[in-house]
């Protein structure tokens, strides 16, 4: 009797335990079904909004790359050792000094002279010096097409010389080298497979006349007269594809107060004395340099060029002595002031 109710608690005791086990596996089942889906949900919705943004910002950035028009300058590579025997690392980040303010109540004379420099003169062959150095080119129109290049300074358009209209770097190309022309491509069976366009090749040699527009000041406060250039244009000879030549004209502008810093890290080739090279800025404000006066506001109220008056319109001889004629005149304005 005493073994049948032993075997009947230990049935009992079982079946509670058995009973809890299952409940409890119920009981926690769902809520970990509920949280696993919870979490995913959030998971795939957070990494998708992430990787669909990331995407879309990869593409658009490759897709849009930058486009540069490139002018007619060849690139130079830099030399690994140090090219010269001394120490011009100095030299070469010089810094113009800055102009001495003129006041216009202290200004008893002002007149503006437009110059044209040729460079095919002995007395201005630096501006055709054509060696290959560190820092580009040393022809002068390199110079100036290497700034504009580096977006070192503005350029403005030729259609007037008072720096009005300022020019892009691929409005500065299709200048000097005209515009793109379709060129035929053919392949190795001499058959045409397409066009490609491009621009003339440009010789800068051909480039060797400049003018500049300078005002001519007299300070009363410090008795001096002062030469301020104010801008400087190359010139070339255009001819068209008929044969007619068109003569020489202003390619762009370029305003010389910003380009003096520039100008201040390019030295002059000086052949007889290498040792003594001053820089471009130097040289300018030191003016040695000549160029003939073409133009001036000097008893000109029609604001004629030279070659414009009547009378000297095919005498390229009295053009030029008009011109010296007005460099003497300031010339004369100077000495006539002082009393010996």
């Amino acid at each position: 009797m005493k073994k049948q109710v032993l075997k009947v608690l230990m049935l009992v005791v079982l079946a509670g335990f058995f009973s809890d086990g299952v409940y409890a596996q119920k009981r926690k089942a769902p809520a970990k079904k509920r949280t696993s889906t919870k979490r995913t949900t959030k998971t795939k919705t957070k990494a998708s909004i992430q990787a669909t943004t990331a995407t879309a910002d990869t593409t658009a950035m490759v897709a849009a790359p930058a486009m540069v028009d490139t002018l007619p300058i060849k690139k130079i590579a830099k030399s690994l050792r140090p090219d010269e025997a001394v120490e011009t690392t100095v030299l070469r980040d010089r810094t113009p000094l800055a102009y001495e303010h003129l006041r216009a109540d202290d200004a008893v004379y002002r007149q503006k002279i437009w110059r044209e420099i040729d460079a095919r003169e002995k007395i201005n062959l630096p501006f055709r010096y054509s060696a290959d150095e560190n820092n580009g080119n040393q022809r002068f129109i390199s110079i100036l097409l290497q700034a504009i290049q580096d977006s070192a300074v503005t350029v403005f358009s030729s259609i007037d010389d008072r720096f009005t209209t300022p020019m892009t770097v691929s409005e500065v190309a299709k200048v000097i080298a005209g515009e793109e022309i379709d060129v035929p491509q053919y392949n190795e069976n001499g058959e045409l497979v397409g066009t490609k366009k491009m621009r003339n090749e440009v010789n800068l040699d051909s480039i060797y006349k400049f003018q500049i527009k300078e005002e001519v000041i007299f300070d009363k406060e410090s008795s001096r007269l002062f030469w301020r250039i104010l801008g400087i244009a190359p010139l070339k000879r255009v001819i068209t594809p008929q044969g007619i030549d068109l003569g020489e004209t202003q390619l762009f502008w370029v305003y010389y107060p910003d380009m003096r810093a520039t100008f201040a890290k390019y030295e002059v080739y000086n052949g007889k004395n290498y040792g003594a090279r001053m820089s471009w800025e130097e040289l300018f404000e030191s003016r040695m340099f000549y160029g003939r006066i073409i133009k001036s506001t000097m008893d000109n109220p029609y604001d004629l060029y030279i070659k414009q008056y009547k009378g000297l319109n095919d005498n390229p001889i009295l053009q030029l002595l008009e011109g010296e004629s007005i460099k003497e005149k300031v010339f004369n304005y100077e000495q006539d002031l002082w009393s010996y």
